[in-house]
């Protein structure tokens, strides 16, 4: 027998060979029949569900994005992120990764960006193909009024340092950006 749980209720007598064969034939007629055990209802009820609120989701930031363009926000927020955009230095030599709608983007960036960015005081806006380094108020006013376009956010936690006081490596600092 392929199943080591009946081989044991065999052993232990609780079962037949007949009930054994009669449950796997049962099975099999089940799996051709394709038996509905109400599980499909409920996959499909959570997928339309998913469905109905990305539509929803949608047509918010549409509504969003046309009252934004109505009043020229956006344009403005275009212009003003291509005229405050910090020019990438030419010998920068770190890699520096970020996602944008699901794919991995990337910048070379010097020792000071990375800290900028790192600490929050800098955001990435990605525009037409083309990615924008800019400060952070900028980039959360962009990533406001057009989700999409924000690429790279950092939010500080407040409650990220909890201090202990018997903390033996407190005079230690952590490193925020390891490189392996």
């Amino acid at each position: 027998m392929a199943n080591p749980f009946q081989e044991q209720l065999l052993k232990a007598g609780l079962v037949s060979k007949q009930k054994v064969q009669k449950a796997k034939t049962q099975k099999r007629r089940d799996r051709k029949a394709k038996v509905d055990d109400g599980s499909a209802d409920l996959k499909q009820k959570i997928a339309t569900q998913k469905l109905e609120q990305a539509a929803k989701d949608k047509a918010l930031n549409e509504q969003r994005f046309e009252q934004a363009n109505e009043k020229g926000l956006v344009r403005g927020l275009v212009t003003e992120f291509t005229r405050l955009a910090i020019k990438l230095p030419q010998s920068a030599e770190i890699k520096f990764n970020f996602t944008h709608s699901n794919k991995i983007f990337s910048i070379y960036v010097d020792d000071k960006l990375q800290a900028q960015l790192l600490n929050g005081q800098l955001g990435i806006v990605r525009h037409e193909d083309a990615s924008y380094l800019v400060p952070h108020k900028l980039a959360e006013r962009v990533n406001m009024l057009v989700p999409e376009w924000c690429g790279y956010l950092w939010v500080k936690d407040d409650n990220s340092q909890v201090v202990v006081e018997d903390d033996p490596y407190a005079d230690y600092v952590i490193p925020d950006d390891l490189m392996w």
